[in-house]
């Protein structure tokens, strides 16, 4: 079979007319380029080029072969370019899951985003809080907050630094007052969020030995974040929520953070999918696309 590179070659030498040049086109050393050019020669049983040491010309069989040598090069690169137009072009369907406020709120128009630059993209989007079963459920990959549970699964980070922050509405502040310390937490209505069956009532704050604590209450609790969002946006008590989740609220004024000296809990941002293999192109822009904006909207809470 011929030889792609002894192709190159050959059609290089007869375009420059120097056997000595296309070899140095090519990197090739002057005993490649000969041994190239004389198993070309063999394979089809003819001389291309006629050599001396100073001149080098086609002979008529080299002159009726370069036509084809040049075609079948030239056919090789439009496949070649086929391809690469190909690989830049996202189709398929994207299965996620992801936290019902962060899914909501944050993650909904990034997903427009990236389907308006890719229209061949589907989505489709299970929202809730409860950690998904990826091995059961019909998600390639989804969204977590807090450090992975299950060590089975592949865990790619988006936004490890991210922290829960407490916040209230303006309304509520005027008519509450604003809390001065942790303690002070205890005499506000504080919006709860359950998860399965455990209501997250006590609000840890820092980290290690210098970690601090308070039990907190409320007149109403529910199992989707983005309702305690909601409820904390209409005033009606203060809440203790993912920066990721409330970063839009607090820029547009609806929502004012709390305490902001005090380091509240991590709640690190990860990607999680059962196996490397389901990390193909449409996974990798929606990985790029998250790590880029969230790492954006963190460093909006340090400014």
């Amino acid at each position: 079979m011929v030889r792609i590179d002894d192709l190159q070659l050959f059609v290089r030498a007869a375009e420059m007319g120097s056997l000595s040049a296309a070899a140095r086109l090519l990197n090739l050393s002057p005993a490649v380029a000969s041994a190239s050019l004389k198993r070309l020669e063999q394979q089809l049983g003819v001389r291309l080029l006629a050599r001396s040491t100073r001149n080098l010309r086609l002979t008529a069989e080299g002159e009726s072969y370069l036509q084809h040598a040049r075609s079948a090069l030239s056919s090789l690169e439009q496949g070649r370019r086929i391809l690469a137009h190909g690989q830049d072009q996202v189709s398929g369907t994207l299965l996620l899951s992801a936290p019902s406020d962060f899914g909501r709120n944050v993650l909904l128009p990034w997903l427009d985003e990236l389907q308006r630059e890719h229209p061949q993209l589907n989505v489709r989007l299970l929202l809730g809080d409860r950690n998904a079963d990826l091995f059961r459920q019909s998600a390639d990959i989804a969204l977590r907050y807090g450090a992975p549970e299950d060590s089975s699964l592949v865990a790619l980070p988006l936004c490890l630094e991210n922290r829960r922050v407490l916040c209230a509405s303006p309304a509520y502040l005027a008519r509450c007052g604003e809390p001065t310390q942790i303690a002070e937490l205890a005499q506000h209505n504080c919006l709860l969020y359950q998860l399965g069956n455990r209501v997250h009532d006590h609000w840890r704050f820092g980290q290690g030995t210098s970690a601090t604590g308070v039990g907190v209450s409320g007149d109403r609790f529910c199992d989707d974040a983005d309702v305690v969002r909601r409820w904390a946006v209409a005033g009606v008590g203060i809440a203790y929520k993912s920066w990721l989740d409330v970063a839009g609220d607090v820029q547009a004024g609806r929502l004012k953070l709390l305490l902001p000296h005090l380091r509240g809990e991590p709640a690190p941002l990860n990607l999680m999918c059962t196996h490397r293999a389901q990390l193909g192109k449409p996974v990798q822009l929606l990985r790029d696309l998250l790590r880029s904006r969230c790492q954006a909207m963190f460093e909006m809470l340090d400014n």
